[in-house]
């Protein structure tokens, strides 16, 4: 299966970085935060990734086309003009990345990367969120769901968007709630090729439209999440997963 990332945002709420690179750039332990996604992924035995870019897509486009330098030791010698990489710390992945749009929404994000999928299962997250899950089990439970689309669900007891679940069906979505204890969409999703369908240009956000057909159809199964999960939406969630990190009490590292 092929892991796609929203990474096309502007990021405004994390301003204060997010004005010289794009959101899933900003760096968690010395790494952006795109990579530990990514890293989550690996670990469980999906390495082909299709990254959505957009706002100021050229950073994280020569991130990964000069990995090596960006991640290895290496050796110059100037007489010939010949590099040497040492300590190879590279990964198994292979990354394709698209343009989507600088001002798409997340809805059209999705629909212009359908060629890249063809017509099999694929996974889903945002560029800018950590978290413990277990993908494969995500995709156990997405599976005897029979649903187009499985999304983990999370209960922060904050003021984010949150899902009214019924028998594990997702049967109505609020944006921004005002009291705290339900559960919310975490953004790790396991999708069904007919997603497509749901989908209709580049202007519609994927949370509002698109999922709203999706319900009307009983075509979203709610994958409850009691672990760990944790955005980056400001700048204090970047300071607080850095701590982790320095600590070592990252929850998402999963990996060795």
């Amino acid at each position: 299966m092929k892991v796609v990332i929203l990474a096309g945002g502007f990021g405004t709420r994390l301003s204060e970085t997010t004005h010289l690179i794009p959101k899933p750039m900003v760096e968690i332990g010395g790494k952006p935060i795109l990579w530990h996604i990514m890293k989550i992924y690996s670990h469980y035995g999906f390495h082909e990734f299709i990254i959505c870019c957009g706002y100021k897509q050229y950073v994280i486009k020569e991130y990964f086309a000069n990995y090596f330098l960006h991640n290895c030791d290496l050796t110059v010698d100037l007489s010939d003009n010949s590099l040497e990489v040492l300590n190879n710390r590279s990964e198994k992945w292979k990354v394709t990345l698209i343009d989507t749009g600088l001002h798409t929404m997340t809805g059209g994000r999705i629909k212009r990367i359908q060629k890249y999928i063809g017509n099999e299962a694929f996974l889903l997250t945002y560029g800018d969120g950590v978290s413990d899950v277990d993908i494969t089990a995500t995709i156990r439970a997405h599976r005897e769901s029979r649903k187009c689309l499985s999304m983990m669900a999370y209960q922060p007891g904050g003021h984010l968007g949150v899902l009214d679940i019924q028998n594990e069906e997702v049967k109505s979505f609020i944006e921004k709630p005002v009291e705290s204890g339900t559960w919310i969409n975490a953004g790790f999703f396991v999708c069904e090729p007919q997603l497509f369908d749901y989908l209709e240009g580049d202007y519609e956000m994927f949370e509002r439209q698109p999922m709203e057909r999706l319900m009307k159809k009983s075509q979203i199964h709610a994958f409850k999440h009691l672990g760990f999960w944790k955005p980056m939406d400001t700048l204090r969630d970047c300071n607080e997963l850095n701590d982790l990190w320095k600590e070592n009490k990252a929850p998402w590292k999963v990996w060795s």
